[in-house]
């Protein structure tokens, strides 16, 4: 067993994104972790503005050093790709023989209630990683109207990626 731990590395990645609220589309859907947040306002983004996927995404490119949250993503987004999980498959492309064991995110936002939508969250975005969701954890807060995201102007995700390179 001691041997099999000299052949791999941990790695970890760190991300966070953060979108203000769009009040006024009433034609756009809050969607986060994959999820739609029926009757809630949108997030304000080129894509769908999908903050928790976008951490993630993030936190994978810190763990590959190829950032796809920016020109990449514009990219996409002006072929019409607006779905966050196309970007994060495309930040999964680039993980080569690493593999994600391990997220963990944490929301802030004053509205909406995250609690009761944390497990079908767990469940996409394992099935985007590829892992057990229990594998991924989800905490949320609001934040204690603190920050701008605390006092319902927007929501901020942080992520943290925790992933296992193999060596030879």
């Amino acid at each position: 067993m001691e041997e099999d731990k000299k052949n791999q590395i941990i790695k970890v990645g760190l991300g966070q994104d953060s979108h203000r609220f769009g009040l006024s589309d009433k034609s756009g859907k809050l969607i986060l972790g994959g999820v739609v947040f029926e009757g809630d306002a949108p997030l304000l983004g080129n894509s769908d503005a999908d903050v928790v996927l976008h951490s993630v995404t993030n936190a994978i490119s810190g763990i590959t050093g190829i950032n796809i949250m920016g020109k990449v993503a514009d990219e996409m987004c002006q072929k019409g790709i607006t779905d966050s999980a196309e970007y994060l498959k495309e930040a999964l492309r680039h993980l080569g023989n690493i593999r994600i064991i391990h997220v963990s995110i944490s929301i802030e936002c004053q509205t909406p209630e995250i609690t009761p939508r944390i497990a079908e969250m767990r469940e996409r975005i394992s099935s985007l990683l590829n892992i057990g969701s229990d594998n991924v954890g989800i905490t949320a807060t609001t934040g204690e109207d603190l920050t701008a995201f605390g006092k319902g102007e927007g929501i901020q995700a942080l992520s943290v990626v925790t992933a296992r390179q193999e060596i030879s």
